[in-house]
């Protein structure tokens, strides 16, 4: 499970870049709107890893009572 929070960890750093990126591009060259949407490349795996740990303890727990 290590491997997951690294992963997470990872990608939350690499969304940071890439909306501070998209901040200076839309200031650099206003009208590019694609330029936005890169920073839905790193969110939706962060996404994924972050609902996976949030509920990783609920399974935990309904495995132990079953």
């Amino acid at each position: 499970m290590s491997w997951i929070r690294r992963t997470h960890r990872w990608l939350s750093i690499t969304f940071t870049i890439a909306v501070i990126a998209n901040i200076v591009a839309m200031f650099v060259m206003p009208g590019q709107t694609w330029i936005g949407f890169l920073a839905l490349v790193p969110l939706i795996p962060l996404l994924c890893t972050g609902l996976y740990m949030f509920f990783q303890p609920y399974l935990a727990k309904s495995r132990q009572t079953a």
